[in-house]
């Protein structure tokens, strides 16, 4: 049975095939070139079915060694199914950055637009204000993917509830209040990712994983650790 996890990459896979449909020409398809007669009549190619479908029909089409290698960030390529090695790690917290390897700045995209900090924007309270920031930002990327120089997947943004400032990230946070941690990552989610149905402009994924958000303490990280967190913690 296919894990939880390769069903959400192939579904992203999918949508994004949708979506790079209605990029520019500047860009090559991440999956199912037209231009690539083998694998154009293949079901998952076919935008006119249910993502539901396709992604089944990836999946089924996967051998384990091929699903094993897309789990990680720097996805191997898949030439007989005519997918492409895609890398999912850029950042855009408060606007689209190069700390990620998807990004590349210089040449015609010397630089992106930087909004101020998280926790300084999530001050204002003003919902309307983090969507018209995603907005911007996902703009930005959508040009850049388009020149070739970044991807459509970003790790933004940061909903960890800051309760510690000795963490020492709390910056990239909306703050200590879970309501509105949940409001901001909300309003800058729908920005990011446009309202148009199946096809995402870009794709948010919120970070991290509770208990999971400590860096290196010690000679403990949070790659290594194994958080068993109490629910009074909660």
């Amino acid at each position: 049975m296919a894990s939880q996890a390769t069903i959400n990459f192939l579904s992203l896979l999918v949508i994004f095939n949708l979506s790079i449909k209605i990029s520019s020409a500047a860009r090559e398809p991440f999956a199912c070139d037209p231009k690539d007669k083998t694998t154009g009549g293949l079901p998952f190619c076919r935008v006119s079915l249910p993502v539901q479908e396709r992604v089944k029909d990836l999946i089924g089409r996967l051998t384990l060694q091929e699903k094993v290698r897309l789990l990680v960030n720097n996805a191997a390529a898949v030439p007989r199914l005519g997918i492409k090695g895609y890398e999912w790690w850029s950042e855009a917290l408060h606007g689209v950055s190069n700390v990620g390897p998807g990004t590349k700045f210089g040449g015609a995209f010397p630089g992106a637009t930087s909004f101020p900090q998280v926790i300084t924007t999530a001050a204002s309270f003003n919902a309307s204000l983090w969507e018209a920031i995603g907005r911007v930002v996902s703009d930005e990327a959508r040009a850049m993917y388009n020149g070739g120089v970044a991807g459509l997947t970003y790790w933004s943004p940061n909903v960890n509830i800051f309760r510690d400032p000795r963490w020492g990230r709390g910056q990239e946070t909306p703050g200590e209040d879970p309501v509105v941690a949940g409001s901001y990552a909300a309003s800058y989610v729908k920005g990011l990712q446009g309202n148009d149905g199946n096809r995402l402009k870009v794709a948010a994924c919120c970070k991290h994983f509770t208990a999971y958000d400590l860096d290196n303490w010690n000679g403990v990280d949070r790659f290594h650790f194994n958080a068993k967190v109490k629910i009074l913690f909660f």
